[in-house]
């Protein structure tokens, strides 16, 4: 049950559009479901002698409007109070006696009517439509003061979440302020005739967050979005200095032919030029995309880039599992900057998927720990990486490295959303799951080739060979409280990567081991999937490779000419290990 709160200065005009039409004919069979004293005249179902709806409706709004009459200069100027309250799709229909409660219980909730004053404010509740009402109320009581209204929003929700579930109605998540401005029912009905399926704003909104995604300065940030075709408009003061930032839609303008400009801030709490700044103010780490390491494979840079930020994300995982909640904070802002470089860098098989888990991620960056000054630079150097080396992937390694960093994203949102759950931040939390959704689905695009050459490489392995890598498996998972299934989806691949690793100098055992420690696989849908992507970063070695790699000579541990290494530093560790 959705409330949505604004406020007037037109008593009859309101009416009119309550009791009329609608704007496409949507308001069916408009009347009263409920009045401050049960005895308001309804415009809708009118039986006096004189059943003139527009008579009957100028009397409606003489007798809302008679205390702000009397009151004169002392009555607010926008002295009407309008909330719209929906239930959901799913819900079962309400009777017009349940909408009265309802409407009762909210002015009752927002102190407009309290229970047993007879100075409450006077208020109707009307109904044109099967699954919600609106709630007019004009603000002067019967003593002629104005009521104390103040969070009538956050009561108004908090209200809403009672009455679900106690009239059995889908529970939404409360919510806690930071969300960003939902768009009107005017942006969406333009948005339907102009054939988009995003309004405006949240077009806009996506734009920028997608612009800001590793950025390192300013004049960088309102280049990238004139860049993605905006119209940008900065105000100046006197002096000079920089106080903030309008942008629109090409196309996009009002009736007189001028573009709808919209503030950074009206298009989410973050994207104001304050905080903004903020985010820019350390700078970043690293400028451009890490080069190769000498002695590892020449991968293409958005190659590069994806395996770099597989590392960087890991490390955010652990993060999120520390005690510091402003370094928490911090690492959800970096993580959804990296995904939305992944979402515009991605290849096309599993862009749409990825600019949904950032669009749905944007909602779990946002609570009331300030992340002001905890450090995200490393994230934000990972985003920057992955925009400048773009989306050109080399062959091989496209859905192998989009599938190794996807790996570490999914683990890395599920982690958002038990750090968010933990701290009641409900609405976050379902959206980092939310994220977390459309990650799998994108990952099962992107691996499914790999992951089926990595397979059968590892079914064409002697099957001693294959036995050895299969114990040392089982035995490293019993170990850590984690159960081994042979006959489990890609576990030849990962027997095949434990033979690779071994042919590049790393013993698998070590080796797996330090993957497992790396953070914990309970949240894992497939334990194997993580740990092949966490074992080819960690020994370097191809996401996909071309073909098999069975260099070994017999009773060799690793390739000629190449030294055995018996262990590679653990980039990370869980802090619950």
């Amino acid at each position: 049950m959705v409330p949505k709160i604004r406020r007037g200065s037109r008593t009859h005009g309101l009416l009119v559009y309550l009791y009329g039409p609608g704007k496409r004919d949507e308001h069916v069979d408009p009347h009263l479901v409920g009045s401050w004293d049960g005895f308001a005249p309804d415009p809708g179902r009118d039986t006096s002698p004189d059943p003139d709806p527009k008579a009957t409706l100028a009397r409606l709004a003489a007798a809302l409007d008679l205390r702000v009459k009397q009151a004169g200069a002392d009555a607010p100027r926008e002295h009407v109070w309008h909330c719209s309250v929906r239930t959901d799709p799913g819900d079962r229909t309400l009777t017009d006696a349940e909408w009265k409660t309802v409407a009762s219980r909210l002015v009752r909730a927002v102190n407009l009517a309290p229970e047993g004053d007879p100075d409450g404010c006077r208020w109707i509740a009307v109904r044109h439509a099967d699954d919600h009402i609106h709630i007019l109320a004009t603000l002067v009581r019967g003593d002629l003061r104005r009521p104390r209204m103040n969070y009538d929003f956050k009561k108004a929700q908090a209200e809403c979440r009672r009455i679900e579930k106690e009239m059995g109605l889908r529970r939404l998540k409360p919510g806690d302020g930071t969300a960003a401005r939902t768009p009107t029912s005017a942006e969406r009905f333009k948005a339907e005739r102009a054939g988009r399926s995003d309004t405006a704003r949240e077009t806009l909104r996506d734009t920028v967050r997608r612009a800001l995604a590793g950025v390192d300065d300013e004049p960088e940030f309102f280049a990238r979005l004139r860049e993605a075709g905006l119209r940008v408009k900065v105000r100046i003061a006197p002096s000079g200095d920089l106080l903030g930032y309008n942008v629109a839609l090409a196309g996009d303008r009002n009736r007189h032919g001028e573009p709808i400009w919209y503030p950074g801030s009206k298009l989410a709490p973050d994207l104001s030029l304050p905080k903004i700044r903020l985010r820019l103010a350390d700078g970043l780490s690293e400028r451009t995309t890490p080069a190769p390491d000498n002695g590892r494979p020449d991968w293409s840079a958005p190659a590069r880039a994806r395996r770099s930020a597989t590392g960087t994300a890991e490390h955010a995982a652990a993060l999120l599992g520390s005690e510091n909640d402003q370094e928490a904070a911090a690492q959800l802002v970096g993580t959804g900057e990296l995904l939305d470089a992944l979402a515009q860098t991605s290849p096309a098989a599993t862009r749409a998927e990825l600019a949904a888990a950032a669009r749905a991620f944007e909602r779990a960056t946002r609570s009331h720990i300030r992340a002001e000054h905890a450090d995200h630079r490393a994230l934000r150097s990972a985003a920057r990486g992955m925009v400048q080396a773009g989306g050109a992937l080399g062959r091989g390694e496209d859905g192998g490295t989009t599938a190794m960093l996807l790996s570490a994203l999914i683990l890395l949102t599920l982690a958002a959303a038990h750090w968010h759950s933990a701290r009641n931040h409900a609405q976050q939390a379902h959206a980092a799951r939310q994220a977390a959704h459309h990650l799998r689905t994108a990952y099962h695009h992107a691996a499914t080739t790999p992951l089926r050459a990595l397979n059968a490489q590892g079914r064409s392995l002697p099957q001693a060979e294959r036995r050895t890598h299969q114990a040392t498996i089982r035995t490293a998972l019993s170990e850590s409280g984690l159960r081994a299934d042979r006959s489990a989806e890609n576990a030849h691949a990962l027997a095949a990567t434990l033979a690779q690793a071994e042919d590049a100098g790393h013993d698998p055992k070590t080796l797996l081991q330090q993957a497992i420690d790396m953070r914990e696989l309970d949240t894992a849908d497939n334990i194997n999937d993580v740990l092949v992507w966490r074992l080819r970063h960690l020994a370097h070695l191809p996401a996909q490779p071309a073909e098999p790699s069975r260099a070994r000579r017999a009773g060799s541990t690793g390739r000629p000419g190449t030294p055995a290494r018996t262990t590679v530093e653990p980039r990370h560790r869980s802090p619950h290990r």
